[in-house]
């Protein structure tokens, strides 16, 4: 049986640093961890023909990533269709879609995302932008958080989508001075348009699964749950894309599904949702997880909060945001889903989604590792409830700066007191919280080291703003952490994310030491090679 054993490098065992030393490899496991050094006798001791041998040459090891909260076919969806998510500006966004039109002739609708709202006064595009460069076909474009849609008027048009047509009950069309839609849809509004899309065949799917595959493991990610198993925003269900990949074997990576929570309904979905888990988890899938999307998002005024957002002169408003489901319900159904045997994810980011999903945990199993994903303003009588309730918080790293988004639409609708309660990283360690971590891709890149950096740094790469909160930063040791064993614990792999005799050999090399240089250069450090089972999948 073939060995590799990687040497001449730093190591992270997914909880500590720990300098430099060797691992070995074999069958798919790693056989031994020697640290203190780089010893010829240990490599003399386990070295033997078979053996192939990486010299890290400086760099790190340390166990593969695991993104605990991504959207992989919808990312690859993306990146396959008008693929917006690397620019910047209204500029070049409407270049990008253009171009894409053009190369695209017989598309009848065009699709893709990834535009930012700071790109667009207030965060909200028009359609009329979009009907200048397409004016014959409809155009459907979510934003990179995908809580909100970019329309054309012919889209708009074929949807019957006009100054008559209310709002949903969880969502809002932009609207002109006399009410008629103007090209921004939030939340629920989207499918006011995104039901008309064409369908997107299982072809399409398995492309963009693989895609969104070998772009996470060029980053270093080796496994991970997708946080929406079910049909969303204009997605079909991608769970027999999934299903189809496993038993294929073309699913490199495990992989946890979350069972989408339709809010719509009520409990009742409860007995579909374990026959679903039942039927879809073999090889490296698993559907043991439903996501339930408590609240919206602070840009657009759709995150819960429990006092009103404030207008840009500081005036408080008459929107507090959205709790998708009441209280009570909400309750009801992390209760009927941890009765289960579910572990129930949630999307909170305002602090009344927070608090309401803490209080439906309350009484809950925590062996269910259930988790909160967001966390983006947490009321501080709220930060120790964490650790009380044995639930996890589910950390997108890279949002805890001050960004453009962060700027220019969020701190002037949440005031000075509410602003200092986001993302509070170290306070939540400092409770003994357990952190997860995820990227949330294609909402925001899956780089796990930028995310690092931001966490560890509070400041964008390559920003030259102060740091956002600085005093709720996290040591370098604890962000590795959460996105190696914290996350593997997070998809109830105890033997994964960790670098130890007998845990699964997933690794990354990366080409430098993170822990020997500043924490400003964290997200300089590239991915050499990515390894699953003891097998690389992803080489530089």
């Amino acid at each position: 049986m073939t060995q590799v054993l990687f040497t001449n490098g730093g190591l992270f065992d997914g909880r500590r640093h720990l300098g430099r030393g060797s691992v070995l490899v074999e069958g798919g496991r790693i056989v031994s961890v020697e640290s203190g050094g780089f010893e010829a006798p240990f490599e003399a001791r386990f070295a033997r023909t078979s053996t192939t041998v990486i010299d890290l040459q400086g760099g790190l090891l340390a166990p593969g990533f695991v993104d605990a909260h991504v959207h992989p076919i919808q990312g690859g969806l993306e990146r396959l269709r008008c693929d917006l998510s690397g620019l910047a500006t209204r500029e070049e966004y409407l270049e990008a879609v253009a171009s894409y039109a053009a190369a695209h002739p017989d598309a009848a609708w065009v699709l893709g995302g990834g535009w930012a709202m700071p790109a667009f006064p207030g965060g909200t595009p028009t359609a009329a932008d979009l009907d200048r460069v397409v004016p014959d076909r409809p155009v459907y474009l979510p934003n990179r958080d995908h809580h909100g849609a970019w329309v054309n008027s012919r889209a708009l048009e074929l949807a019957g989508v006009d100054e008559h047509a209310p709002d949903p009950p969880d969502g809002r069309v932009e609207r002109d001075a006399d009410g008629r839609p103007s090209g921004t849809l939030h939340e629920g509004a989207t499918s006011l348009v995104s039901r008309h899309l064409p369908r997107t065949t299982g072809e399409d799917y398995r492309r963009a699964l693989m895609a969104g595959q070998a772009y996470l493991h060029s980053v270093g990610v080796t496994s991970w749950q997708d946080a929406i198993v079910g049909a969303y925003s204009g997605m079909d269900d991608p769970a027999s894309t999934y299903v189809t990949a496993a038993a294929s074997g073309d699913l490199r990576s495990h992989v946890v599904g979350a069972l989408w929570w339709e809010r719509r309904l009520g409990t009742e979905q409860v007995a579909d949702l374990v026959g679903r888990r039942e039927a879809m988890t073999g090889g490296r899938f698993r559907a043991t997880t439903v996501k339930i999307m408590q609240d919206g998002v602070a840009e657009n005024g759709t995150a819960a909060m429990l006092a009103p957002y404030l207008d840009r002169c500081g005036h408080p408003t008459d929107n507090s945001g959205h709790s998708f489901l009441e209280a009570d319900a909400l309750r009801e159904a992390v209760a009927a889903l941890d009765a289960a045997g579910f572990q129930v994810h949630v999307h909170a980011i305002g602090d009344r989604g927070v608090r309401e999903a803490l209080d439906a945990f309350e009484g809950t199993d925590p062996a269910r590792r259930h988790q909160i994903a967001h966390v983006q303003v947490v009321h501080p009588d709220d930060v120790r409830r964490f650790a009380g309730l044995g639930v996890a918080a589910n950390l997108q790293m890279l949002w805890a700066c001050l960004d453009d988004q962060m700027v220019d639409l969020t701190l002037p609708h949440l005031g000075p007191e509410r602003a200092a309660w986001q993302y509070p990283f170290g306070d939540l360690l400092r409770s003994g919280a357990r952190l997860v971590a995820g990227s949330d891709w294609p909402v925001s890149a899956p780089d796990p080291l930028q995310a690092i950096q931001v966490a560890v740094a509070r400041v964008e790469p390559g920003s030259d703003r102060e740091p956002f909160l600085p005093e709720q930063a996290l040591p370098l040791e604890a962000a590795f952490a959460a996105y190696t064993s914290g996350s593997a614990w997070a998809n109830g792999r105890d033997d994964a994310g960790v670098l130890q005799a007998g845990a699964v050999a997933d690794l990354v090399v990366l080409d430098r030491d993170p822990f020997a240089g500043p924490a400003d250069q964290i997200g300089e450090a590239r991915v050499v090679s990515t390894w699953i089972d003891g097998a690389a999948v992803h080489a530089d």
